[in-house]
């Protein structure tokens, strides 16, 4: 099975420039058919901006010249794949980093491993896959409570009032995942408050500053991003610092003080948890209640799971497994929203899919967008349909993808969980109403975003 990683790069310039701090690359042409570039500096640039994002412009790509194809950066060839019998061929040696991870961390200025090389490169993944999954059974019930304060809130609500999707779950994500990686000073609405501004500033600057080179070439908002990323940075190291001393719960940036990495090490580990754990769950969690919202059905299904498995009592961690539909229904979310639409991965030594050959040192793009609404893949794709995960196929395919099993980045599991309490508290309350004539816009950035806010109404359960 292939090492795939599940948060990418929707913005090629970000794709290379991560690739370019870490390693030098070949300016071979790989041979595959595609673009030839358009502008000798940019190479199809252009191109991608005129798409309106890299994943439209894969969508092109692919439809122009099948499932193998290459564009141009500059003068560096791009080999991007769309199609799961592609996929499945592309076998990578290099399974000792995660591409966001590397992405994310080159960006901000961070080194990916603990300077060692590649064991100290793996064990450093495995302190930070491990904290997550210690602080999810370690604080479960304050997830839990979060959750439970938020249907409470939707439930004071009249029937015909608009629920504005976006904004309440993202302050859902910010709240847990600020609580559970940084601990009880976040219970303070101001904290989570100031954290906001910081993150939103951050990331929308690596979402759009680095498309077209437009941070460089302001220095009012790359004063801005700096002084955000400045100031977030100092947030957390006082917390690594605080928590020495005091602490009422054992989280996140507990579990990483626990082991041997440095101060820098553990602010950067959390920088990284922070920024795309938020993003991440926050519009799982949106995609997840729009798409329900548009199926009476599919939300009455669901509601009996809830009822047959959990009865009146909370959900908790060990029941989580047994939420079978519940969790289709989210791999249906990912995958109709497409979630997460690019991934990215350097070839580290000369590969070959079909009858191509992949230079060494080629980046290749995984087009998750293109390959999650392939007709030959999926059923009817473009339907939200969670029933098509009781197929096996659908199923492997989806692993294959990196979007479930062994495979699966910890923020992705982080926001599953997430996403699980909330399902399984507010529909055994709550039934969702979509809003006749309202039309969802995406915005592929690194993570998929609707465009402009998403409203649904909320009437309870008799």
């Amino acid at each position: 099975m292939l090492d795939f990683a599940i948060f990418a790069v929707t913005f090629v310039i970000i794709l290379v420039g991560a690739v370019l701090y870490l390693y030098p690359t070949s300016r071979r042409a790989s041979g595959i058919p595609g673009l030839n570039p358009t502008d000798e500096k940019d190479g199809n640039l252009q191109d991608i901006v005129s798409r309106g994002s890299l994943h439209e412009f894969l969508v092109s790509l692919h439809e122009e010249y099948g499932s193998v194809a290459s564009f141009w950066f500059g003068g560096r060839p791009v080999v991007s794949l769309g199609s799961v019998n592609q996929l499945r061929q592309h076998i990578n040696p290099n399974h000792t980093t995660d591409s966001f991870e590397t992405m994310l961390k080159s960006l901000l200025g961070y080194k990916s491993g603990m300077g060692g090389g590649a064991n100290e490169t793996i064990l450093r993944k495995k302190v930070y896959e491990s904290a997550i999954n210690n602080t999810l059974k370690n604080n479960f019930p304050l997830m839990l409570k979060l959750v439970e304060e938020l249907v409470g809130k939707w439930k004071l609500f009249p029937d015909a009032q608009h629920m504005p999707l976006c904004a309440h779950l993202l302050g859902l994500a910010m709240k847990t995942v600020t609580q559970l990686a940084l601990g009880e000073r976040f219970g303070d609405d101001a904290e989570v408050i100031s954290f906001r501004k910081n993150h939103d500033a951050i990331w929308s600057e690596i979402g759009k500053g680095y498309l077209d080179g437009s941070l460089e070439k302001s220095s009012s908002r790359k004063a801005h991003f700096e002084q955000a990323l400045s100031e977030m940075e100092s947030v957390l190291l006082s917390v690594a610092k605080e928590r020495k001393v005091q602490r009422k719960q054992t989280v996140f940036v507990d579990f990483l003080r626990e082991s041997s990495l440095t101060e820098r090490q553990i602010m950067e580990d959390c920088m990284v948890f922070t920024l795309a754990g938020c993003v991440i769950t926050a519009n799982l969690c949106i995609w997840a209640l729009h798409f329900l919202s548009t199926s009476e059905e599919v939300q009455e299904k669901l509601y009996q799971e809830l009822e047959n498995v959990l009865g009146s009592d909370p959900v908790s961690l060990d029941k989580i497994p047994e939420l079978k539909y519940c969790q289709q229904v989210l791999n249906e979310t990912v995958r109709t929203a497409k979630l997460t639409p690019i991934a990215a991965r350097l070839q580290e030594v000369e590969g070959k899919v079909d009858h191509h050959v992949i230079p060494k040192e080629t980046l290749v793009i995984y087009a998750l967008g293109v390959v999650l609404q392939d007709s030959d893949t999926w059923s009817t794709p473009y339907r939200f349909d969670p029933d098509r995960f009781e197929e096996e196929s659908a199923r492997k395919s989806f692993c294959l993808l990196g979007f479930s099993g062994s495979q699966t980045c910890p923020e992705l599991r982080f926001a599953y969980t997430v996403a699980t309490v909330l399902l399984s508290t507010l529909m055994r309350q709550l039934k969702l109403h979509m809003l006749k004539g309202q039309v969802l816009e995406v915005r592929s950035e690194l993570v998929s975003t609707p465009k402009d806010e998403t409203w649904i109404t909320v009437s309870k359960r008799s």
